[in-house]
């Protein structure tokens, strides 16, 4: 279990950090559907995905710790499924988006009780 944490945190690590940077890039570009959101939209995404790289590496350094930090791992974990839910409340609140958000609220609704289940894992574990 501590190399599938330490291996699924590195993945996402990674391609959060990547992501972030495209998204630090390409601005609006970045975003499917929002190509001609204006200036505006443009500079909060470019902000945001600073603070995206930022994430990702959080995960990255998590993931490099011995023994990975099991409360660190629920944390971002949680920052994660927020906003999966943050995703269903604009579903809720402004309809459908692209497609390919949707496709994103999934794996932010999937992924963040894996990474609990083995952060709990990892803790049983290293306590044993």
């Amino acid at each position: 279990m501590v190399k599938a944490l330490r291996t699924l945190a590195q993945l996402m690590g990674w391609a959060c950090a990547l992501i972030g940077l495209l998204h630090v890039a390409l601005g609006n570009a970045a975003i499917p559907g929002a190509a001609s959101a204006g200036p505006t939209i443009d500079s909060w995404g470019r902000f945001m995905g600073a603070a995206f790289v930022g994430y990702g590496l959080a995960w990255v350094w998590a993931a490099r710790q011995r023994p990975i930090p099991a409360t660190v791992v629920r944390w971002l974990a949680a920052v994660f499924l927020l906003g999966g839910v943050g995703r269903l409340l604009s579903l809720a609140v402004s309809g459908r988006p692209h497609g390919f958000q949707l496709v994103l609220a999934v794996i932010e609704l999937v992924l963040p009780p894996i990474f609990f289940w083995l952060a709990d894992k990892e803790e049983r574990a290293y306590s044993a």
